[in-house]
Order: structure tokens, then sequence, then C-alpha cells
């Protein structure tokens, strides 16, 4: 397991040949095609030009999960500008895809202010290439202890200020708006290594760290609403590096792609190659905390889910996230992530926890009944849980089911929704 006491680590061994193999292996110069990006203003209806917002032109969506019993009670709404730290029990998280933007509601706990869309931190500089930022510095244990974290909801921001609600609809979107959300990346990114520090130079203006989501492997979503993922192993390799290029030296969070292995399709060797490469480019910088995605408790057994954990190579990520996307309760997750870093030698996890406020409807996909969950948060209570963060864009769309525009499009009723249960 990695060394808890540091944010990062070099690869050593096995993994930094592999490591380096790869980097030779792309040097012949594979030229990514970059999409066009979409310019918009916060109060146009098109894709906003700044990094969080880049995302927005995927469409993503949540592949279909088992369905779990109704557990906890929604949370109420926060305050304009609040995030807030709870204890897990009884609370559920939701992640969102591509694109979106979240806000989450606190049960009891503590409050840190937050300013667009990122809990405040002392201290903090902004600049251009990425610098370490200056939140506080981890504490063995929790790579992410003291950090603020970072990414606007530009979706709901652009609804608030469309107009077409109340002030009491506007009031709820500008809330959601402000909840710190992660920053979806794949082949809609276009210059992914400009998105990337874009994102992170806009945290460290707020004094904050940013939470990315890689989502870009081969046969990604195996056919479903988010279908798609690089065209091939070098290419989806060529891209991670690309996203490691834009971190630079700064501090960031990285979220390694959702569903990859809850969700195995194609060849599983291939898989697990590709996410343990993945995570080695990415932890070269001290400063990357990733977390390779595990699915929910619902999803794969404990023994399962540990075995694929370590062929893709979790033993060299900070540890595991549950629940991107999803409606499970915290407690929930908690216990799982527990049972799961038991047979991993402790290793450590994060929780989505964006729309898990009432836990799961016995629908995956924009079921109805749902609330947002605890707020973005480093402060868990938890010794194993580094992290609650908002992974899934609350208000985004699951796919064109119960209602929904296509999947990562932000669906003002549903998010206000969200918010008012």
């Amino acid at each position: 397991m990695k060394h808890r006491g540091k944010l990062g680590h070099r690869p050593t061994g096995r993994r930094a040949l592999a490591a380096a193999a790869l980097t030779l292996a792309l040097s012949g110069g594979l030229v990514g095609q970059q999409l066009a990006e979409a310019d918009q203003s916060a109060a146009s209806t098109s894709r906003s030009a700044d990094a969080a917002a880049r995302a927005e032109a995927a469409a993503r969506s949540t592949p279909k999960r088992t369905p779990a019993p109704p557990s906890a009670s929604a949370a109420p709404a926060p305050a304009a500008g609040t995030t807030t730290a709870t204890s897990p029990t009884g609370t559920t998280t939701a992640t969102s895809p591509a694109g979106s933007t979240t806000t989450a509601t606190s049960p009891t706990g503590s409050t840190s202010s937050t300013v667009s869309g990122a809990t405040t931190a002392a201290g903090s500089t902004a600049g251009a290439p990425p610098a370490s930022a200056t939140a506080p510095a981890p504490t063995p244990g929790n790579p992410l202890a003291g950090a603020a974290f970072y990414g606007p909801n530009t979706g709901a921001a652009q609804a608030a200020l469309s107009g077409a609600y109340g002030p009491a609809d506007s009031a709820l979107l500008s809330q959601l708006a402000q909840a710190p959300t992660a920053l979806w990346l794949g082949s809609w990114s276009g210059d992914v290594t400009r998105t990337v520090r874009d994102a992170v130079t806009a945290a460290q203006a707020a004094g904050a760290v940013p939470v990315l989501v890689a989502y870009n492997v081969p046969d990604t979503d195996c056919g479903g609403y988010s279908a798609g993922g690089a065209g091939s192993d070098a290419e989806y390799a060529a891209w991670v590096q690309r996203i490691a290029d834009g971190i630079g030296s700064a501090r960031a969070v990285v979220v390694v792609e959702p569903d990859a292995l809850a969700q195995l399709c194609g060849d599983p060797a291939r898989r697990y190659a590709l996410l343990d490469a993945a995570i080695d480019v990415l932890e070269t910088n001290p400063g990357t905390a990733t977390y390779l995605d595990a699915g929910n408790p619902t999803w794969i057994g404990t023994a399962e889910m540990a075995q694929r954990l370590r062929a893709a190579g979790v033993a060299d990520a900070d540890g595991f996230s549950l629940n991107v996307s999803n409606f499970q309760t915290t407690a929930a997750n908690v216990s799982y992530g527990q049972a799961l870093s038991a047979t991993l030698g402790g290793a450590h996890f994060v929780v989505d926890t964006s729309r898990n406020g009432n836990g799961a409807g016995g629908d995956w996909c924009n079921p109805g009944g749902r609330a947002i969950g605890e707020q973005p948060t480093s402060a868990t209570g938890q010794a194993l849980a580094d992290a609650y963060l908002w992974v899934k864009r609350p208000g985004e769309s699951d796919g064109t089911c119960n209602g929904g525009p296509s999947a990562g499009i932000f669906w003002p009723q549903y998010a206000l929704a969200l918010m008012r249960n």
C-alpha cells in the first residue's frame, strides 16, 4: 500500500520500469485529436470556456447499478456558499458525469465557507504553470486532511442566472452552484492539458484543491449510455500523461476511471494493466492523490472487488473511490469501504455524497425522490475515509430515462428536486 504520510510517491521497481517503458512507447509523437471548445458566459446557455466547464460538452451517464434499499433521511439545504463536514451515519452519496455541477446539503457538522465552488483555505495564490497549492498540508494517514476542494457547478450557475426561475428556485440553484464538484475529463475535453492546468490555476486562486475524474479508458461504460473511451492503449496512455502534465507540481485529487473495475468488459488483464500504468503516471507528482474506483456496495462483492483493485494497482494509489454517480447511503459505503480496506492492508477511500441524501430509490437512472448528500469535506470523522466528495454533479442527467435529457446535460428540474428533498 502507498505510504500514507505523503501526497504522492515515485514508482519503484517493476512499476517504475513499466512507467518508463510507457513513456518511451509514447515518445513517437502520438497526437490526440482536439475537440473544439464552445465559448460561453455564466449567463448564457452555451458551455463555459473556463476549465471547470469544459467537460460539460460530454454526454456521460452512470452505468446500471443494483438498486439499494432506501436509507437515511434527506439533509437540509445548505446556506449559500457553505460546505459542511458531517459524520457518515445515515447519509448517502452520488456522483455526476462530466461537466455538471453539484450542491450538497449538510446534516449536522461543521461548516467552512466557500467561494465560487471552493471550500476556502487561507493563503492560496494563483499562477500558471501550476505550482503547489498552499492549502493546509496533509497529515499522516489522510493525504487530504485539511484540504479545501474546488470545482464550480456551471450548469447550476447558468440556470440561476437565466431568469427562467423564481427567486426561491434561483436561490437554490445558486447554492448548488457554489458547492465544489468534480471536473470530469474525457474525449470531450479537447486540449486536456490546458483544461487541467486552467482548473488547477483556478483552484489555487481559491486556496483549494481541484477534484478531477479521469474517464476515458478504452471501452468506457462497456457500450452503455457513456460508451466511448480512447481508441487504443497508446492513445489512452498519452491522454493520461497529458493530465499529469496539466497538474504539474500542484496538489490535485484524481478519481481514476469510474466503473472500470465494477463493469469489466473485454480482456480484464488489459484493463488492469491500463489502470495500473495510469496510476503510476499520475502518482509521479507527489501532490496528486489518486483513488481507483471500486463501484458501490450493491455492485460487486468485497472479495472480488478487492482482487480487482489489487490487480489494477491500488497499492500504489492513495486508495479507492466509492458510490460515484450512485445513491447508496454514506453509512453503507463506509461499511463496504472498511471491509475492502481490511483485505487491502488498510487502504483508504473517498465517497461520492453528491446525491445520496435519501439513499437509493430502486433505480439507478434519474430516480425520483432523491436528495443532496453531505457537503464535500475531508473531515469525515472516519479514520479510513479521506473525504466525502461531489464526484457526480447534482442536476446532471444520468441518461435519457425517467424523462431526463442526454447523459451529462444539466437538468434544472431534477436539480431543484434534489435540493428540495
